[in-house]
């Protein structure tokens, strides 16, 4: 499918853009190539191909959604700059 340059203005209207005719013309050619490009893709026979969803296939490890205490208050604290020995001393913004 050709794009003219009028049905570029229709769209790019439609988009809200301004183009010159310049861009006009350079924007129709490239829709033009997008749309042979879509039709090559559409003509492929794909049956019996699964869907591909992501590029790689991944297995998301899961674990239990579970709360664990994974260390004690005085393990967070013992790295923090500033502590009253309960909780972080942080300065007052306010």
């Amino acid at each position: 499918m050709d794009v003219s340059p009028e049905l570029a203005a229709k769209i790019a209207t439609l988009a809200r853009l301004r183009l010159d005719a310049d861009k006009l013309e350079r924007f129709a050619g490239q829709m033009g190539d997008i749309l042979k490009y879509m039709e090559t893709l559409a003509a492929v026979d794909t049956t019996g191909v699964e869907p591909l969803y992501g590029p790689v296939a991944h297995v998301s490890p899961t674990r239990p959604d579970e709360a664990v205490r994974t260390c004690s208050r005085d393990e967070v604290l013992h790295n923090a700059p500033e502590t009253d020995g309960r909780f972080f001393i942080v300065p007052k913004i306010v």
